[in-house]
């Protein structure tokens, strides 16, 4: 009997005339985490679309523990045993826990009248599958990101899951999230069940997957053991481009300047305390810390989100007050938020309505906003951000990761910025988009924009930030430049206890 679980042989498919997957080969052996990786908008998710019988391809055929299908069918693919936890989870804020669980099972039986007691009793078997213990009672709204998770596996292991697909499983999770979430993965693979692992963060890739197959502009460029390749390797398969980033210096910095911003004794109640920095003209901070330790309340404080409770603030060394956001921004201090679906972005808006969601006022005359001006303005900025799309007029929706995010950092910029405040700028975009946010970040600060870069990504920070400001418990702990310091003793630095 065959070990291969799934075999996809020269799958096609097409959307408007547009071909998205071109002769896709590819096999998944049972048992093993195998990782299907590339860079956004590659084809990965439609693999998974036509696997779990979203999509029918236009040809191919689909394997299925010996068994050829031309097309799938959503109720095939779950008696077939697989099982799909998308990006988003797709569980039911409003419900409980073990609602949410017992919810597919429900369905599945066509159950008209549900025993409470049971479903119960399902939920909790269903999460001692995977060694957790989660309130039952707790809405699913109320849970963290990294429990909605666990509720969306514990559910899929319900209904005979026998492959499991994860899709971007960790875009929004903290590092030691993560390493959660790999230990219920590999417990998984211990009891015989097979995971097709989805994603573009490489460090990830070689610490969870035995195998891969690279996907590239729909077409799978390589596949093998992820122990015979290395980080290069991978980067050149997904991008077609030889990427390696150098350190930042700041080479245009005036040593002699005085900073552009600081910072004395910050200080805000419950979340950080004494708080002092600065930053000169053609800097890029950084400031890296673990989950609480006060980095995003701090940006939040120095945005004007959240009013510092005590300490001063000095701008082209005179003292400012930045008790609101809009007090932020006349200051011209903006920010970048960790999560630009949620906070940055209209999603159904025109991509130059967005570009300039923070200036429509430049674009006022007597007849209104002059929508020809913004639309002409905007084209500056996608050709000056390299952002790809054919038309500024589609929705943003209809871009990338990578784009998007350098739509928000557009219309950040169409603001005139003295500081800039990045959080997280580079959470859920691939390597190479990643690289070109980088190379973006730093042009700006060659500009002369004082920019404070705030991330857990302790390469991110080491490759881009001269200097590297290190939080813990509320508190700056450590201040070091990158080129005295390698990316391991500022790991070490952040998981050090007091």
């Amino acid at each position: 009997m065959s070990d291969t679980l799934l075999k996809l042989s020269d799958i096609n498919i097409s959307f408007s005339g547009v071909q998205i997957l071109k002769n896709v080969n590819m096999q998944i052996q049972k048992g093993e985490i195998h990782c299907l990786i590339g860079e956004n908008g590659c084809g990965k998710s439609t693999i998974v679309k036509i696997v779990s019988g979203v999509y029918k391809p236009d040809s191919g055929t689909i394997e299925i523990n010996g068994k050829s299908h031309s097309v799938m069918n959503p109720t095939a693919a779950m008696e077939e045993g697989i099982q799909i936890i998308w990006q988003d989870f797709s569980v039911f804020p409003n419900l409980t826990v073990f609602e949410n669980i017992a919810l597919n099972q429900d369905l599945y039986n066509k159950n008209f009248f549900v025993n409470q007691k049971e479903r119960r009793k399902l939920a909790r078997h269903a999460l001692d599958l995977i060694g957790v213990d989660i309130d039952l009672d707790a809405t699913v709204g109320s849970l963290s990101v990294a429990k909605k998770q666990l509720v969306a596996i514990a559910r899929a292991l319900l209904n005979n899951a026998k492959f499991i697909i994860m899709d971007e499983p960790t875009t929004a999770l903290t590092k030691n999230e993560v390493a959660s979430l790999f230990k219920v993965v590999k417990d998984l693979q211990k009891q015989g069940m097979t995971i097709l692992f989805i994603g573009h963060k490489l460090d990830e890739v070689f610490e969870i997957a035995e195998n891969f197959t690279i996907i590239r502009n729909g077409e799978v460029v390589k596949e093998g053991q992820t122990k015979d390749f290395n980080q290069e390797d991978f980067v050149y398969y997904m991008t077609g481009r030889n990427i390696k980033e150098s350190l930042f210096d700041a080479p245009n910095m005036d040593k002699d300047s005085k900073p552009v911003f600081e910072t004395k004794d910050l200080c805000l109640e419950n979340e950080f305390e004494n708080v002092s920095l600065h930053i000169n003209s053609g800097e890029i901070l950084g400031i890296t810390g673990l989950l609480g330790s006060g980095r995003t309340e701090l940006a939040l404080s120095l945005y004007g989100m959240h009013p510092a409770t005590g300490g001063e603030v000095f701008l082209d060394g005179k003292k400012i007050q930045v008790k609101s956001i809009d007090d932020a921004i006349k200051q011209g201090i903006v920010y970048l938020p960790e999560d630009r679906h949620t906070e940055g972005l209209c999603m159904r808006r025109a991509i130059y309505h967005n570009i300039h969601m923070s200036t429509f006022d430049k674009f006022v005359g007597k007849n209104g906003i002059s929508e020809s001006d913004m639309y002409d303005d905007a084209l500056k900025w996608v050709d000056k951000f390299h952002i790809v799309t054919p038309n500024v007029e589609n929705p943003v929706a209809t871009l990338s990761g990578g784009n998007a995010q350098k739509v928000v950092i557009s219309r950040l910029m169409s603001m005139n910025p003295k500081v800039l405040i990045l959080n997280g700028p580079t959470v859920g975009v691939d390597v190479g988009a990643k690289f070109d946010i980088h190379e973006e970040i730093r042009r700006i600060a060659g500009e002369g924009v004082a920019v404070i870069l705030i991330s857990d990504d302790i390469a991110e920070v080491h490759a881009n930030c001269n200097r590297i400001m290190v939080m813990r418990a509320g508190r700056i702990t450590d201040e070091v430049r990158n080129c005295d310091v390698t990316e391991e003793e500022l790991a070490e630095m952040l998981s050090r206890q007091e």
